[in-house]
């Protein structure tokens, strides 16, 4: 009976629910790979997403796991910035399903936990930098702190001179680290970046990411696209490749390293989409 049992893993739990009221025996094993799935940040099961005739996902299956650093790679087109805007109900899609702390993506409430900042990030260019933060947090229920605001911009190499000029005024790395200020000051515990390094020179890119390790070791669980192997290398615990639209690998940056034989994460991933 244990064996049957294995074919309704993944039902967020309804299956155990069902066998246990049965009095039906449930392996351990399978109890605890349910429980795993259950408690998915971000579950991504059978997505497909097409633009006319042109397929963008073709079946995609995707598991972030709570707490973890997962980088979603792969070449322009690949697919990556469409997974993340099916997944936060920004676009509709033609099959599969998509949770979110095991909520329907579909559902309001099921981004109450993320916080979210696109690589095309423009706020309101009328607000100063203050204002924006203020405005954000608000709208998300977080009440805004001069000290927290501060220390943060410091921590991404960002002036704090920003938070009183008009956003008009601002670089465009000044305004993506305006963003993922405003991102992090939301302390949700799943933040969803596209191209979080975008605009950014090498010293704001150092600053990001140290931003970004320090959440990564607080629990937080974080997903990001980006182009740049190098910094998924040093971020993820995780990552996907996609190609076509397709999941081509999953698993951790060293694993893909060893399948292809090569010490460049760089190399493994071109391998990877290559067929190589």
């Amino acid at each position: 009976m244990a064996g049957s049992a294995t074919g309704l893993v993944g039902d967020g739990g309804k299956a155990l629910i069902l066998l246990d009221a049965l009095g039906l025996p449930v392996s351990p094993i399978v109890r605890g790979v349910d429980r795993a799935v259950a408690n998915a940040a971000v579950r991504v099961v059978g997505l497909v997403k097409r633009f006319g005739k042109r397929e963008a996902l073709a079946g995609v299956d995707l598991e972030v796991a709570p707490g973890a650093a997962f980088g979603l790679v792969g070449a322009n087109g690949a697919g990556k910035t469409t997974l993340l805007k099916c997944m936060l109900d920004l676009c509709a899609f033609e099959a599969g399903r998509i949770e979110i702390f095991g909520v329907t993506s579909g559902a309001a409430r099921a981004r109450v936990r993320l916080a979210y900042v696109p690589e095309r990030f423009l706020p309101p260019h009328y607000l100063r930098g203050r204002e924006f933060l203020e405005l954000t947090l608000r709208l998300g229920g977080v009440a805004y702190d001069e000290d927290a605001a501060r220390a943060l911009l410091a921590g991404l190499a960002l002036e704090a001179e920003a938070l009183e000029r008009p956003v008009r005024e601002l670089s465009k790395g000044m305004t993506q680290k305006l963003g993922l200020a405003a991102g992090f000051l939301l302390a949700r515990e799943l933040t969803v970046l596209d191209e979080p390094m975008s605009g950014l020179d090498p010293a704001s890119r150092l600053a990001v990411k140290s931003v970004l390790a320090r959440l990564r070791a607080e629990g937080r669980t974080l997903l990001f696209t980006s182009h740049v192997l190098a910094d998924v290398e040093e971020l993820c615990t995780d990552i996907a490749v996609l190609e076509r639209g397709r999941v081509h690998f999953r698993g951790a940056p060293a694993e893909l390293c060893a399948r292809y034989a090569e010490s460049s994460l760089e190399r493994a991933f071109l391998r990877c989409i290559h067929g190589g």
